[in-house]
């Protein structure tokens, strides 16, 4: 695919020998390539800190892309600075604003044909110094992971947890039962995985530009062909961003959406018959028991749009979820339950202040 017009910036670009072993050399014992990503818009507060923990890595066979996404702050500026001083680093503009999964898709394209690892990193995020070389251990020492994750430090809370400290890796399928009817978030942002190079090759766009969560619909596809090797340690730090995507969203509740459109995509790949049909149900009544409450708390119509959109994207509608069925029982509960609904009022009335 072609690099989407972008131009090249810094002291000069690194060239994809420069990483090569050296003649004499075994390639056997030589470290595996990586290619180091990280796209970025107007992030000036952060990016430093970001390529300071990559050039901090224990790790150092590696390249680090930069992609700058036409920023109109001092972000490329602050990218040129250490491009300048670090050959392996690339720094790139795209020839025009790109949307965000759009642009991390492109910027995907640019990883060196040597690649044998790829390790997005948010402009937000950052990685902890042992983070790339342990990744790569467990990887080469189990070709049939297609993904590494490991614990991550959001904000000031741990995630990850959920597998036996013992299994380095886990199958695929069984990964993917725990995410979806157990909730444990073992893949964690695009900066909490490093993921085999010729994964990323094959697929035209990485992550799928449709709703949200594309970066968890990406490690279902691949672990529906591939193990998980995950490593019991904090190896990235994620920001709660107030700004992001995910942030901008939340007032619409799309906890309860996510979790039913994931049972929906992807339940059928990883259960069996009575296994899928149990599990879509637990969901079902819990988007729909939410969104029986949201009627009652008087929604504005940007809420049920929001939901309306991802309904579509799995081939649902407020109808086939049944609702009306659960408004009936929400109001039930109102009736004859007083003491609930007078709380349910009172946090209503508090919120709307």
């Amino acid at each position: 695919m072609a690099r989407c017009g972008c131009s090249l910036t810094g002291a000069r670009e690194a060239k994809h020998g420069d990483h090569m072993p050296r003649e004499g050399t075994n390639p056997a014992t030589h470290p595996p390539f990586v290619s180091i990503i990280t796209p970025f818009y107007n992030t000036e507060q952060y990016i430093a800190e970001s390529i300071e923990s990559v050039l901090a890595q224990t790790y150092t066979n590696w390249e680090y892309i930069l992609v700058n996404n036409q920023s109109t702050d001092a972000s490329r500026s602050i990218a040129e600075r250490y491009a300048r001083q670090d050959s392996r680093i690339r720094l790139l503009d795209t020839p025009k604003h790109f949307g965000q999964v759009a642009n991390f898709n492109a910027a995907m394209k640019h990883m060196s044909p040597e690649s044998h690892y790829c390790k997005v990193v948010l402009a937000d995020d950052w990685l902890f110094p042992e983070c790339i070389e342990r990744m790569v251990e467990l990887a080469e020492a189990h070709p049939s992971v297609g993904i590494v994750s490991s614990y991550r430090l959001f904000g000031e809370e741990i995630t990850g947890d959920g597998l036996p400290y013992a299994g380095k890796v886990i199958s695929g399928r069984k990964a993917c039962q725990s995410m979806l009817r157990d909730g444990f978030y073992l893949t964690g942002s695009p900066t909490s995985v490093l993921v085999r190079a010729d994964i990323v090759r094959k697929e035209e766009a990485f992550y799928p530009e449709g709703w949200l969560h594309d970066d968890t619909e990406a490690c279902f596809r691949i672990l529906a062909e591939h193990d998980l090797g995950f490593i019991h340690q904090v190896l990235t730090f994620s920001r709660k961003d107030d700004e992001s995507l995910t942030s901008e969203v939340a007032r619409f509740g799309p906890g309860p959406i996510r979790k039913f459109m994931f049972a929906v995509k992807f339940g059928p790949q990883f259960f069996t018959d009575d296994e899928y049909a149990k599990y879509l149900e637990r969901e079902t009544d819990f988007y729909g028991q939410f969104l029986a409450e949201s009627v009652f708390q008087f929604k504005k119509k940007e809420f049920w749009d929001f939901h309306r959109e991802g309904l579509q994207a799995v081939n649902a509608d407020f109808w086939s979820i049944g609702l009306p069925k659960y408004i009936f029982l929400e109001t039930l509960d109102i009736v004859f339950n007083p003491k609930k609904t007078i709380g349910r009022f009172v946090r209503l009335a508090k919120n709307s202040r």
